[in-house]
């Protein structure tokens, strides 16, 4: 994942430039650039730790919920729904990408499966069926986002992801204090971090240009 500090330096794509353009990038800079991703050292000593049920039972269900993420990205990427829009979900895809990748990573070398689970959160004492988790838009949502057009798709979009990201900041907060793998927890404090900076953009949006 690109440093939040270099990605508000100037080395962006245009759909990016007019996201930044929003006005709110520079205040949550610092937050963001206290989140960086663990060293090299970091990791070999957390490949020393023991994982418990919550770091094995959150890498797992946030791995399903952020291919959920990744796919509500991919519906509207390139459609004709707003510079906002294409610029967040490019932003959301990057960086959901980069951790279901390191979430796979850290599973399999603790000898744990990255199929899909079918039952999620029992790890919080709240076990229900995967379709059921925190946050995730139904099937028929998702259609919805597929088929819908323009700026409406754009708001669809904003509001079926914001919230899917308060359900990721309740599981990742949760992980965060619970977890015992050090690289778990800064994993789980990068995301709550981010995708509460990320609800506050898509509050915004929705106050203004998705009206």
């Amino acid at each position: 994942m690109i440093p939040a500090t270099e990605r508000a330096a100037g080395a962006i794509n245009p759909a990016r430039r007019s996201f930044l353009a929003f006005g709110i990038l520079a205040a949550a800079g610092s937050a963001l650039a206290a989140c960086t991703t663990s060293t090299t050292a970091e990791d070999a000593s957390a490949a020393e730790e023991t994982p418990n049920d919550t770091d094995i039972g959150f890498f797992k269900d946030m791995a399903l919920h952020h291919e959920q993420a990744l796919a509500m990205c991919q519906r509207v990427i390139g459609r004709d729904n707003g510079d906002s829009v294409q610029a967040l979900a490019a932003d959301i895809l990057q960086n959901q990408s980069f951790e279901r990748g390191v979430m796979h990573t850290w599973l399999t070398v603790w000898g744990e499966s990255t199929a899909p689970p079918e039952t999620v959160m029992a790890w919080m004492g709240m076990e229900m069926p995967a379709a059921d988790m925190t946050g995730l838009a139904t099937d028929e949502q998702m259609t919805s986002l597929s088929t819908t057009t323009g700026m409406a798709q754009g708001r669809l979009f904003l509001n079926l992801m914001r919230a899917h990201h308060v359900g990721g900041v309740h599981m990742a907060a949760y992980a965060n204090e619970h977890a015992a793998v050090s690289t778990v927890r800064a994993t789980a404090e990068r995301m709550d971090v981010i995708q509460t900076y990320e609800i506050g953009i898509i509050d915004q949006l929705l106050s203004t240009t998705y009206l």
